[in-house]
């Protein structure tokens, strides 16, 4: 039915088209006489409507190529604008739009050339280079449009705050490689101290696929959890998961990918990794670090405190003992080496903090009351 229907379309545009050829070649060639006849007013509608029955037919017999060619050529526009991003779409047509509304002003003059098929010649070329311009110029400059309409999103924000300071804007979060393969994420987006959308773009997968495929077996169990992990956050649990094909080709770090996809989305760095995070605090991209959550939740020690500990190895200096809580903190026991193996009480004289977490520093009860 569609197939008729254009087919028909066809038809009636070849007869407009058929027509108003003959129309302009008898008005700019001056045809006064065909075949020896002359042109009179009855007899140019004839010579008209007879040029428009034979573009009819012309378009109406080379309709299915024309429809056969047109879905093809749809289809692969349509397999192209799926590999590009929709803010890359919006931008282009944003382009493109300016382009014409350029070419259509610079266009105006062009009429008043005697020549009719040079004026439209040039017009249309013209448009065709103003179009071309304004697509490339603005995807090759989408980030400095994209800061602009960020900064203007800012402003707008800012306002909407000084009317309603109850709502708030909920922030991506980019999740880096390792805090994938680390697996925590998972939990803590299960608790619900982590608020969607959870951004993973593809150089990311990617990135794990390879880990994932290594010839080193405990790269290989980290690559494939990292993958597991995802699966389990986007099939199990209640919060948006994105995956964008937004890359850089001009980049090969992925660190600097992942910071340049925060800052376009206006989101927030996920990761354990400490080098990350310096150079993320240092381009203003704001970070989540797991490692300092964890952290922050560890219970308090202040010096004082007696603790029950089990020392199980020797420590770095003569004599030290060093036992874990159960949240993994590390205690250094004071001439607590001959202890090892035995369940003993600590009193707390110093705890330490690091960027690799938190060191309490104790010594055995007794001594400590001596020194009291």
């Amino acid at each position: 039915m569609l197939r008729k229907i254009l087919r028909c379309f066809l038809a009636l545009l070849g007869i407009v088209l058929g027509s108003e050829a003959a129309y302009l070649i008898i008005k700019y060639f001056k045809i006064v006489t065909i075949f020896g006849y002359r042109i009179t007013d009855f007899r140019q509608i004839l010579v008209i409507a007879l040029f428009g029955i034979i573009g009819g037919i012309i378009f109406y017999l080379i309709s299915p190529w024309i429809i056969t060619r047109g879905s093809y050529a749809t289809g692969q526009v349509e397999k192209m604008l799926q590999r590009v991003p929709t803010n890359e779409i919006i931008i282009g047509a944003i382009g493109l739009i300016i382009g014409l509304v350029i070419a259509s002003l610079i266009s105006g003059p062009l009429k008043l050339i005697p020549y009719f098929w040079l004026g439209g010649l040039i017009s249309v070329m013209l448009y065709i280079l103003m179009g071309y311009l304004g697509i490339s110029i603005a995807t090759k400059k989408r980030e400095d449009l994209f800061n602009i309409f960020s900064f203007l999103k800012r402003i707008g924000l800012k306002d909407k705050d000084k009317m309603s300071k109850g709502e708030h804007k909920i922030q991506p979060k980019v999740l880096d490689t390792s805090v994938i393969i680390d697996g925590r994420i998972a939990d803590i987006v299960k608790t619900g101290f982590v608020e969607g959308p959870l951004i993973i773009p593809t150089f990311i997968l990617e990135e794990l696929r390879h880990i994932a495929d290594s010839s080193d077996g405990l790269k290989r169990n980290r690559g494939r959890r990292g993958l597991d992990i995802l699966n389990k956050i986007q099939n199990d649990m209640d919060i948006s998961v994105e995956i964008i094909e937004k890359d850089f080709d001009d980049v090969s770090e992925v660190d600097t990918k992942l910071l340049k996809i925060a800052q376009l989305l206006d989101g927030k760095v996920v990761t354990n990794d400490y080098n990350l995070n310096k150079v993320a605090e240092f381009q203003r991209v704001p970070v989540l670090n797991i490692n300092e959550l964890a952290n922050a939740v560890k219970p308090v020690v202040l010096p004082g405190e007696e603790m029950t500990v089990t020392v199980i190895k020797d420590g770095k200096e003569s004599g030290q003992g060093i036992a874990y809580l159960d949240d993994g903190t590390m205690i250094v026991v004071d001439n607590g080496r001959k202890y090892i193996g035995e369940t003993i009480t600590v009193v707390v004289t110093s705890v330490l903090q690091t960027a690799a977490g938190r060191m309490i520093f104790a010594k055995l009860k007794t001594a400590a009351d001596k020194v009291s």
